[in-house]
């Protein structure tokens, strides 16, 4: 089955950190940029952060710039997100999603054009 699962989400006071994982199970994921949406409760989802096929090229959101770090291990076939200073507004269900790529040169933060898409991790940020 072809799926991509994320864990690592959780309650944490604010200025803390939390890691979250996207791994896919079914398909090699170094053919695939991936990309961390989130969405907030009563907002649209938004992209945050993604990372190329190889991890040569990475985008993040304003929001988040400076405090969120996309990495991945392909040979774990997994990918990460590093979250850090975090505040009461980042409080979301966070979601990976992965699109094929040809090349190590780009990564997408738009919900259009994404093959795989997990179930989301929850994350609570409040003191």
């Amino acid at each position: 089955q072809l799926q991509l699962v994320e864990s690592g989400g959780g309650l944490v006071q604010p200025g803390g950190s939390l890691r979250l994982s996207c791994a896919a199970s079914g398909f090699t994921l170094d053919r695939y940029a991936v990309a961390w949406f989130r969405q907030a409760p009563g907002k649209e989802r938004e992209g945050v952060s993604c990372i190329s096929a190889m991890g040569n090229y990475r985008n993040d959101a304003d929001s988040v710039l400076g405090r969120f770090a996309i990495s991945r291990d392909n040979a774990k076939n997994t990918v990460y997100l590093q979250m850090n200073s975090l505040k009461p507004e980042d409080t979301a269900v966070y979601y990976c999603a992965a699109h094929r790529v040809w090349d190590d040169s780009m990564c997408a933060m738009h919900e259009y054009g994404m093959n795989y898409w997990g179930k989301g991790t929850p994350v609570t940020v409040s003191s």
